[in-house]
């Protein structure tokens, strides 16, 4: 939405909220904007899921006060620190409800003294937040509403899931437990009557979900830090390895100073290499972390990893090769 319509919004959701009733003739005249606009920006209230009332006997639109939290008093740096996450960092990932974001941000804004208003302006005027690449999700509010709302309410999913381990879609009923952001995409955990076990979910891959009216009584004890283990990153595969990888002088403060898994220990030699340790479930998606580096690392341990980096290098350089 462009500025001037996100402060439109936040004056009628100011107006509305008082609890007294508007028709929309008053809105116009209090907006000075036309009728047609007016419908235009309710109906984009309705669209980020403000829940106004229309009174048909009346004529009157009303936003419930209680929706909204009270009002709260923010010192400078609080003020600072959340319009830095709404206007600089909304872009960083994709965040659900970003619209609101807009608006809670405007809000924030329009009620601030002028001088900490004059301030986060003149300090976010300085600070750029590069946008990071992530799994671009078309329906990310309407997709993540529904299984927050399921999560809460414990009650099952119909989903059609384009499947890369599968190759190909398949349908399962989900019980989900879980929603995760991890490595610039949306994932939910839950419990796949398909798979008959817990398994992660991509929210970009989910082409069709549709709630059930039926509850589940499972997932009270699921915890996902249990869950993930000392997975790489999200799939645990159910054993554990002693990982050791050499990285060349180039890239070894580079790697080193990211703490990549909770297990990593790093041993500095005096050529200026790293040599750092993981202790990991699964060897897949670590695999490709290590083609990542190219020829700055050598897989010291375990054989099973060497094997794996090995293969799928040489038919890197062969798929290449025959172009």
């Amino acid at each position: 939405m462009k500025h001037g319509r996100v402060n439109r919004i936040v004056h009628i959701l100011t107006t509305l909220q008082s609890g007294q009733k508007y028709t929309p003739n008053d809105l116009e005249k209090l907006l000075g904007i036309s009728k047609r606009t007016v419908f235009r920006d309710l109906k984009e209230l309705q669209t980020i899921g403000v829940p106004y009332k229309y009174h048909k006997e009346e004529g009157c639109y009303q936003i419930d006060p209680k929706f909204f939290l009270p009002p709260i008093d923010f010192n400078l740096q609080e003020a600072l620190s959340i319009l830095l996450l709404v206007h600089k960092m909304r872009h960083n990932l994709p965040l659900p409800y970003k619209n609101s974001a807009v608006l809670a941000g405007m809000k924030i804004e329009n009620n601030l003294p002028a001088d900490i208003r004059q301030y986060c302006h003149s300090s976010l005027a300085n600070v750029t937040i590069a946008r990071d690449q992530h799994s671009n999700i078309k329906l990310l509010d309407s997709i993540y509403n529904i299984i927050q709302q399921a999560i809460r309410r414990k009650t099952m999913l119909q989903i059609t899931y384009a499947s890369l381990f599968e190759k190909g879609g398949i349908n399962t009923v989900l019980h989900p437990y879980h929603l995760l952001y991890k490595n610039r995409a949306w994932y939910v955990i839950g419990n796949s009557n398909f798979h008959n076990s817990i398994r992660t979910f991509n929210l970009g891959r989910i082409e069709k979900i549709e709630p059930l009216n039926k509850c589940f009584t499972d997932g009270r004890d699921f915890n996902v830090t249990d869950y993930l283990g000392k997975a790489w990153c999200l799939i645990p595969e159910g054993k554990l390895y002693d990982v050791e990888l050499l990285f060349s002088p180039l890239v070894a403060n580079n790697v080193s100073e990211v703490q990549w898994h909770s297990t990593q220990q790093a041993q500095w030699h005096e050529d200026g290499s790293v040599t750092l340790h993981f202790r990991v479930d699964g060897l897949g998606e670590i695999s490709w972390w290590i083609l990542s580096y190219g020829d700055q690392v050598k897989v010291i341990s375990p054989t099973a990893l060497r094997n794996k980096v090995l293969e799928r290098a040489k038919n890197l350089i062969k798929n290449n090769e025959n172009i």
